[in-house]
């Protein structure tokens, strides 16, 4: 029985595919050549962010060391924060995630990891949010929200939610 199912399984042969759609792929950036309109090069705006970013961790920084606290950067590939800081009279030991905003931007990414880990550690974790000028030589300005995300649930098949800068009640950083 064995030897006829294999010898059946020789004489299969399979069919040509029934093909049911079709689909053009045209880049955004053929098309934005093509209508006249122009976009910033990756290259150049990955630049940019990185830039504000660092600006934006450099002013926190100059912050908590400015309210008497011992900040600390992480790795760039800390996922939960950006900056611990301790507070050396209570030992209290902050984490603060740093969001740098360049001017007029009404919006910020918050990972999955970052707001589970604001959720953890509801009254130790800070979200800075800084709106970095567009003049390198005018000075950030640093906002922090307090249990920034309470009350917000993420799945765990999303990586990141978007937030409305609107939607949060900032302090002046204490």
């Amino acid at each position: 029985q064995r030897n006829l199912e294999l010898d059946r399984e020789l004489q299969l042969s399979s069919r040509p595919p029934d093909i049911v759609g079709g689909a053009i792929v045209v880049p955004q950036g053929l098309l934005d050549r093509l209508a006249g309109t122009q976009q910033p090069a990756p290259t150049a705006h990955a630049r940019d962010v990185a830039e504000v970013d660092r600006r934006a961790v450099d002013a926190v920084l100059a912050t908590e060391q400015a309210l008497g606290r011992k900040p600390k950067e992480m790795p760039h590939n800390n996922e939960g924060y950006d900056i611990e800081s301790r507070d050396p009279d209570t030992g209290d030991l902050y984490f603060i995630e740093v969001k740098g905003r360049i001017e007029s931007a009404d919006t910020v990414t918050v990972s999955r990891s970052q707001i589970i880990h604001s959720q953890n550690s509801p009254d130790r974790f800070i979200l800075a949010v800084i709106e970095v000028p567009e003049d390198r030589t005018a000075q950030p300005t640093v906002r922090y929200v307090r249990r920034p995300f309470e009350g917000v649930e993420v799945g765990y098949r999303k990586y990141s939610i978007n937030f409305a800068l609107s939607e949060f009640t900032f302090e002046v950083p204490s």
